[in-house]
């Protein structure tokens, strides 16, 4: 599961937006003053059912993450 989750910085955060772009979930909206977080590490999950390959993204570490649990909830 994706750390952004309980991200205070899961608003404005230029490595979740891409992660969301990847799971085809983007949202368009206007940011003028995105975050970008460092040290960053993102695991891509490779699932393979019959022919069809899909791909999970997730990211496991950032340097920048600072925990807000449930902060996630306001994008509903």
């Amino acid at each position: 599961m994706c750390i952004c989750i309980n991200c205070r910085h899961i608003h404005r955060c230029k490595t979740y937006e891409f992660i969301e772009q990847q799971h085809n979930n983007h949202k368009i909206k206007q940011i003028l003053n995105y975050f970008i977080p460092i040290n960053t590490i993102i695991i891509v999950y490779i699932n393979k059912k019959h022919v069809n390959i899909y791909l999970d993204w997730d990211l496991k570490e950032c340097s920048s993450f600072v925990e807000k649990p449930g902060n996630w909830l306001t994008f509903l």
